[in-house]
Formats: C-alpha cells, sequence, structure tokens
C-alpha cells in the first residue's frame, strides 16, 4: 500500500510540510529588529537564538552550520537574514550558501544601513515574501519525501512502557516505506550504546557513535560533577526513572529496530533514508533545533510528564502514555497512547493511530505546539565565550 502526504515542492526538490517566510538573526545583538519586524508582518516566523559572536572553532562551527541548516530545512520557503555588521557570523556569506539553494533570500545590516532605513527595507522584503508564498498551493507526494525526527522529554517510566515503543511502531513503518527517522541526544544512549552498535554495519559508523558517546562521557567526568539529577533530571526520578542506563533504554526504542544506515553530528543534513543517529546533548530544545537544522521537516515528541515545547519551522507532534498527563496536559498533547498503559489498547493500534497523525500533519493539520504558537529555538554550545 503507498501512502502520500500533501507537501510544497522546493527549487531544490526537497518537499516541504510547511511554507515558511524565515527571518534569521545572525546574532543575539539584532533579535530587537527581528523581533520588529515579526510583530509588524504576519505569517513570518523567527529563529530566535543567543549565539553569533564571540565564539571559537568548534563552537563557532556549529552555530553557522545550524544557521544555514534551519535556513536550508524544506519547510523554508524563503529568508531574510538580519545581520548587525561587527559580528563573528558574516550575514552575506550566510545569505550567498542560502541562495546557493536556490531559495529566495534577502540581507540586511543594520550598521550599513541604519536603523531606521534597516526596519522600512526588511517590512518591504517580508511583505514581497509572505505574497509571493501565500500563492503557493500544496501538490501530493509519496512518504518516502519525509524525513522524521524523534525526540523524548519529560520522560518517566510510562515513556518506556507506551509512548516511545508507539514512536518505535512508526519509526519502523517510514523507514519500511521509503522515509528517513532521526533520532539524537547522545548523553541519553550511555549504558545502552552496545544495542545500538548492533544495528550498524558500517564500521565507520559504528566509531563515530562511540566517539561521540565517549566525549560525553569524558565531559562528564573532567567537570567532576555528579551528573545525577542532571540526567536523569528531577521529574525524571520523580517519574520512576532511576538510573541514565534506565532512561537510555527507554529512549532508544524511539528508533525501532531497523538498521542504522548512519551517524551524523549535530546540524548536519544525513545523505542517507533509513534510520539516522544525530549527536547532540540531552537539551530537548537544542537537540530539536538540530533535528530541524538537519532537515527534520516534523518531529515526533514523546512526554511522559509533559511539555510544551516547539519549534518555528517544523511542527512537533507530542506523544505521552501517561494517562494521567493526558488529562492534565491535554492541551499541548496531540497523542495519548495511555490505553497501552491502562490495557485499553495495543502498541500496534497505538502505533497506527500516531503513523496516521504523522500523515496529517505532513499534510497541513496543525499540532498544539503550532497552534499555542510554541516556537523554542536553540543552538548548542559547546564552549564558553571569548
Amino acid at each position: 500500500m503507498g501512502y502520500e502526504f500533501l507537501g510544497y515542492e522546493n527549487v531544490d526538490g526537497s518537499v516541504g510540510v510547511r511554507n515558511k517566510v524565515l527571518i534569521l538573526p545572525t546574532v543575539i545583538c539584532i533579535n530587537d529588529v527581528v523581533n520588529k519586524f515579526s510583530s509588524l508582518i504576519s505569517n513570518t516566523s523567527v529563529a530566535l537564538h543567543t549565539c553569533g559572536c564571540t565564539q571559537l572553532g568548534y563552537d563557532f562551527e556549529l552555530t553557522y552550520r545550524t544557521l544555514l541548516g534551519t535556513a536550508l530545512n524544506p519547510n523554508v520557503f524563503s529568508v531574510l537574514v538580519v545581520g548587525l555588521g561587527c559580528e563573528k557570523v558574516d550575514p552575506h556569506k550566510l545569505g550567498d550558501e542560502i541562495a546557493g539553494s536556490g531559495k529566495p533570500v534577502e540581507v540586511i545590516v543594520v550598521q550599513d544601513l541604519g536603523y531606521e532605513k534597516a526596519v522600512e527595507k526588511g517590512i518591504n522584503i517580508l511583505r514581497k515574501f509572505v505574497d509571493d508564498v501565500s500563492k503557493l498551493r500544496r501538490h501530493t507526494f509519496d512518504i518516502s519525501n519525509l524525513v522524521v525526527g524523534l525526540e523524548c522529554g519529560g520522560s518517566d517510566s510510562t515513556s518506556s512502557i507506551a509512548a516511545n515503543p508507539a514512536v518505535g511502531y512508526v519509526s519502523d513503518k517510514l523507514v519500511d516505506l521509503g522515509a528517513a527517522v532521526m533520532f539524537a541526544e547522545t548523553p541519553e544512549v550511555i549504558g545502552a550504546e552496545h544495542l545500538l552498535l548492533r544495528r550498524i554495519k558500517d564500521e565507520h559508523h559504528k566509531e563515530k557513535l562511540l566517539k561521540y558517546v565517549e566525549w560525553f562521557e569524558k565531559e562528564i567526568l573532567e567537570s567532576g560533577l555528579d551528573i545525577r539529577g542532571t540526567n536523569p533530571t528531577p521529574g525524571n526520578i520523580m517519574g520512576g526513572l532511576t538510573t541514565i542506563e534506565e532512561k537510555s533504554l527507554g529512549a532508544i526504542i524511539k528508533s525501532g529496530s531497523r538498521p542504522i544506515t548512519e551517524v551524523i553530528d549535530y546540524a548536519e543534513k544525513p545523505r542517507k533514508k533509513g534510520v539516522i543517529f544525530m549527536n547532540t546533548p540531552g537539551y530537548d530544545i537544542e537537540s530539536v533545533t538540530g533535528l530541524v537544522a538537519g532537515g527534520a521537516q516534523l518531529v515526533i515528541f514523546t512526554t511522559g510528564r509533559g511539555t510544551p515545547t516547539g519549534s518555528p519551522i517544523s511542527p512537533v507532534i507530542k506523544v505521552t502514555g501517561n494517562p494521567e498527563t493526558c488529562v492534565k496536559l491535554r492541551g499541548v498533547i496531540d497523542v495519548c497512547v495511555g490505553g497501552v498503559v491502562e490495557g485499553a489498547e495495543t502498541l500496534n493500534e497505538a502505533g497506527e493511530r500516531l503513523f496516521a497523525k504523522v500523515l496529517e500533519v505532513a499534510s497541513g493539520a496543525q499540532t498544539s505546539s503550532e497552534i499555542l504558537k510554541h516556537n523554542e529555538y536553540s543552538i548548542w554550545r559547546v564552549k564558553t565565550s571569548f
């Protein structure tokens, strides 16, 4: 049986499930101007962040790659890059690389134009972008065009019992149909990495996974701090999770059972279909940002205790296996699989309902995080500022 969704075709051949006009600041110092743009021009999306200057080496590389990857996400139709003019991220270089994809892009540098002229020019650019995007229509595409990010946050014991296994069912089905799924959070595979290694045939990617796990372990040990209380978090512990190994076992179930075809770094774009592992921190918002910058058109996010986290670029489908959370946080939950815990539904039945939701959202149905305008965006920082 073939599965299809209604999406937008981009000039580079990629397919979006949304059609965003993105306002992209190069540095935190320009966020006030960006906020002014978004308040004056509706139907625009903003990726506010705290990075862009006084960064060196790998830390700067991550920021630049994330900004570029966010702009190149298939859900983005056009981009207004807003720079200050003295920051480490070069606005014109960033704009040129975005333009290389064929996407409409304009660059404004406030120190070059002056504040008032920059605001005036930005408003005129955005009005045209919004008008252009309003004329585009959805078309039918095969499900193999999807790249789905997988995330968990505020996990509890029901995450391992119901929500994550239901996502694992969907992951297997998507992969079997030719799509790609990306899961992440390197600290949350610690203690279970041997299970993932069994699913990787390529020795190079096995070595990359181990390298990323060892890096996090080294950072934890060198800090001299006790990770307990941070991972698992206080909420995880109150929800019944006791160790990082136990949390990891539950977390990796989201990726299903199919072979892992590729291991990539933060905000990198995968080159293959199938199951992809991305190196990210365990911090939910930074992890989702990395997945979106890597090209995920939508994200399935499991939560036991509940969280309203969203994204300015990709719809986030919130799933819980906790019957109490289904009631208490029903305003932010999209799919409740608490019936699995209560014995009223099988995992396969829950998985099929979630799969149907994925197709609905890919075709334009809004998630709770979109309706409530939850647009969190945060770039991973690995070193101090100078």
